[in-house]
């Protein structure tokens, strides 16, 4: 009971930070993914990095257990449903996260647009085998694979000479470091 009052707190929490940031607004997404104002992309970037810094970091200091981290399998639907993410955040203005926080917020959009989510599952599921039979289903890479090694895991690692807690780092600052980087507002043409 403990472990889901902590979720739902832990949700909570991070829907009030994603509302307060303005990422349960479908104009400032828009604005981002149109590159009018890279606030939130600032916000995005710098977040991934620091939570990198803290997750990896935590791992090299025996902080974090590599035991609770779980590397899903990379295959070519996962490439093809992140196109279809992508453009229904482009279309509709929310992702997963922003949407249900939106619509914890009251907004009628966003419920139609977990409907929509909701409606794309069930589709998935009933194409699951037909999708299975085309090969999108097929690992790609070797399936659960990191950058580098991980210290007490068994993934394979495409750099297998590097450590992956390493990598983690390096990929932490350099979020960090375009966060900072990368102007608000572009300059506009003309």
């Amino acid at each position: 009971m403990t472990t889901i009052l902590l979720a739902i707190a832990i949700g909570a929490a991070f829907g009030f930070i994603l509302d307060r940031i303005g990422a349960t607004n479908p104009t400032i997404i828009g604005n981002m993914l149109a590159l009018k104002n890279l606030y939130l992309m600032k916000t995005i970037l710098f977040a991934i990095g620091f939570a990198s810094l803290l997750m990896f970091g935590g791992q090299m200091l025996g902080l974090v257990d590599v035991g609770h981290m779980s590397v899903k399998a990379a295959y070519a639907g996962v490439f093809a449903g992140g196109l279809i993410l992508g453009l229904g955040w482009a279309l509709s203005g929310y992702c997963p996260g922003t949407g249900l926080a939106a619509a914890a917020t009251g907004r009628v959009d966003a419920l139609l647009f977990i409907l929509g989510g909701l409606s794309g599952a069930f589709a998935f599921m009933l194409s699951y085998d037909w999708g299975k039979s085309t090969g999108l289903l097929s690992n790609v890479l070797g399936g659960k694979t990191t950058l580098g090694a991980i210290p007490g895991a068994d993934y394979q690692a495409l750099f297998p000479a590097m450590r992956g807690d390493v990598i983690g780092i390096v990929m932490g600052l350099a979020f960090i470091a375009i966060a900072f980087t990368l102007p608000l507002k572009p300059a506009s043409k003309g």
